[in-house]
């Protein structure tokens, strides 16, 4: 059967990989204007729009239609959700696969609650396509996406916290403080797909050190895995980390993406996340 790959917008990878995914977006809702993630409005036009206000807009996870009108019968029907600690959008997506199969006598679907974000959420849908071309049968196909899920590690470092605070997830003074005294948040996910905080870092240059300490830290085998860099409109910034890691660790190879509008939302210029 052919494949089928379905990912909620929260997703980012570049471009020529997204193109060829069915996307259910992710609604965002400004105080005049509702949108459907990377459907009405690119990254670009995004960041443009958040310049221009100073509130956050919120988001709403894929509803089970939008991720129905995706599945397709006689395909093998992947299908990719932001952590289930962060979003409805997993619970959903089971609940879609579910009104789907009981239309049909046989069909295939699996939905993985990834766990991640982002260019992580990314790197989950490459691995995928790498396993398929083994032709391995699903079962061990899914054995071995769950162990890939489950080593996967994504770290990010929030330059601005004003979208934080704006969005009510960080409460305002001490928001106020960590601006003042030029203190980064190097935060990541922990083992059930939750937002964790693991660094209070003064200044910028030594949050990239400590993020490229991570690296070393965490990851292993790197020779066979890919390290994904997310920005959000700073590519330069995302090219000279990419460089330093370069010197440092022989990844197979480096993907550089931009931040999308779902997690842009609660992000901020100049950050930066990672996923290996």
């Amino acid at each position: 059967m052919k494949l089928n790959i379905i990912v909620d917008s929260s997703c980012d990878l570049p471009k020529k990989y997204l193109d060829k995914l069915n996307i259910a977006p992710i609604t965002i809702k400004f105080k005049n204007l509702v949108v459907q993630d990377r459907i009405d409005i690119s990254p670009e036009e995004f960041y443009e729009k958040l310049k221009s206000i100073n509130y956050s807009p919120k988001t709403a996870a894929p509803s089970p239609g939008d991720f129905l009108k995706h599945f397709k019968k006689d395909h093998e029907n992947f299908i990719f959700a932001i952590s289930s600690a962060l979003s409805s959008s997993y619970n959903n997506a089971v609940l879609a696969k579910n009104i789907f199969l009981e239309k049909l006598d046989n069909g295939f679907i699996h939905v993985f609650d990834t766990l991640n974000a982002s260019v992580g959420e990314g790197l989950i849908i490459l691995k995928l396509i790498e396993l398929k071309e083994k032709s391995m049968d699903n079962g061990t196909l899914i054995n071995e996406l769950d162990a890939y899920i489950e080593d996967l590690n994504t770290f990010f470092i929030l330059e601005h916290m004003d979208n934080l605070i704006n969005s009510g997830r960080l409460n305002k003074i001490v928001g106020k403080l960590v601006k003042f005294l030029n203190i980064k948040l190097l935060m990541g996910k922990d083992k059930n797909g939750a937002i964790k905080l693991y660094e209070r870092i003064r200044g910028s240059k030594k949050a990239s050190q400590m993020l490229l300490k991570y690296i070393e830290k965490h990851g292993k085998d790197l020779e066979n895995k890919y390290l994904g860099i997310a920005h959000y409109d700073c590519y330069q910034k995302a090219l000279n980390f990419k460089e330093e890691v370069e010197k440092k660790y022989d990844f197979k190879d480096i993907i550089i993406t931009e931040i999308g509008p779902t997690i842009a939302t609660y992000a901020d210029r100049n950050a930066l996340l990672i996923s290996f």
